[in-house]
């Protein structure tokens, strides 16, 4: 099966610098895998954002981004994948990152984004995230109370990120499923 087979017109454009292939899940209603090779940065991320989103007209709003072969992303890729998510929200769609090398999670982090995303270790995880439902019904974990690792004071955390221990001061993080971690 090709990309056109899957999404009528996605393969008219190409790129070197960037290589799309695509899979249908079959599953799940209107979600489609897009196995990623090569980078993102300024010059392609205007052919990336086009090839996305023939997929997301085609009717696939439920986009899970296999990133393994993905050895680059630059702040406007990042601003891609963040326009992907604006788009498939309105629609009760979603993303997931899959498999993100740790320099290029290290983008997503540093610009802020990681937070916004579902990243996920493989593919049966990134299904089984669309086939449990949209993650919007799910219930928030803050704000959440819990005990200091180092000095057990109780603490609240009204939202992820990172924050001081108002008894010990040391450095916490509390990630989105509301884990802490000495930060």
């Amino acid at each position: 099966m090709t990309n056109n087979d899957i999404v009528p017109g996605f393969d008219d454009e190409k790129d070197e610098s960037l290589k799309i292939k695509l899979q249908k899940v079959n599953e799940v209603d209107g979600c489609l895998v897009l196995y990623l090779t090569g980078y993102i940065d300024t010059y392609n991320s205007n052919y990336f954002q086009k090839r996305v989103a023939k997929a997301i007209e085609a009717g696939f709003i439920r986009l899970i981004f296999q990133c393994g072969g993905l050895n680059y992303v630059s702040s406007t890729g990042i601003g891609s994948f963040t326009a992907f998510l604006k788009s498939v929200k309105p629609r009760g769609g979603d993303l997931v990152l899959l498999e993100i090398q740790p320099k290029v999670f290290e983008v997503f982090q540093l610009l802020g984004f990681s937070q916004f995303f579902n990243i996920k270790d493989n593919l049966e995880e990134s299904i089984d995230f669309f086939r449990s439902g949209s993650p919007t019904e799910k219930t928030s974990v803050f704000p959440k109370i819990f005990s200091c690792p180092i000095c057990s004071k109780k603490l609240k955390a009204v939202k992820p990120g990172r924050f001081r221990c108002s008894e010990c001061k040391t450095i916490l993080a509390i990630d989105n499923a509301g884990q802490v971690f000495l930060g």
